[in-house]
């Protein structure tokens, strides 16, 4: 699932069905496939193993705050992941990506910004107005 290394969490322990829509938040722990779609953030313990997989089929309308991301479909929101990202050909993100190590096919779109975020570095979804976005990054400068 993540290249050489295996995860223990190839197992899906949540699962939106292609059928199934979740209007909502929904936090998870382990690994989650999402081939619905979600109407709301989804989110696992950034301190956690926990995978999000997003078939192109998938599409979710929030932000995703999760340690490892593989998306093949749609993110409508900010991406923040403080392992990996793995970008499919046919995925879209419509936001900003923050990551520590990033993988993206030919194909990928993000229609946002790419944000290196080194590990331990990565900021938490903040809601915001209705729209789900990560705090701006600041620099001082002496």
């Amino acid at each position: 699932m993540f290249g050489s290394k295996q995860r223990k969490h190839g197992v899906v322990d949540t699962l939106v069905g292609p059928n199934s829509q979740v209007n909502g938040d929904l936090s998870f722990s382990g690994g989650c496939h999402v081939d619905g779609t979600v109407k709301g953030n989804i989110s696992a313990d950034s301190d956690s193993d926990s995978a999000l997989s997003i078939s192109e089929d998938g599409t979710v309308q929030g932000g995703v705050s999760v340690p490892y991301v593989v998306l093949h479909g749609i993110v409508r929101g900010d991406v923040i992941s403080g392992q990996r990202v793995e970008l499919g050909p046919t995925a879209r993100v419509i936001g900003n990506v923050y990551y520590n190590l990033i993988e993206m096919a030919i194909g990928a779109e993000i229609n946002g910004k790419l944000v290196h975020q080194p590990a331990g570095k990565v900021p938490l979804l903040e809601q915001t107005s209705g729209e789900v976005s990560a705090p701006p990054k600041v620099v001082s400068v002496s």
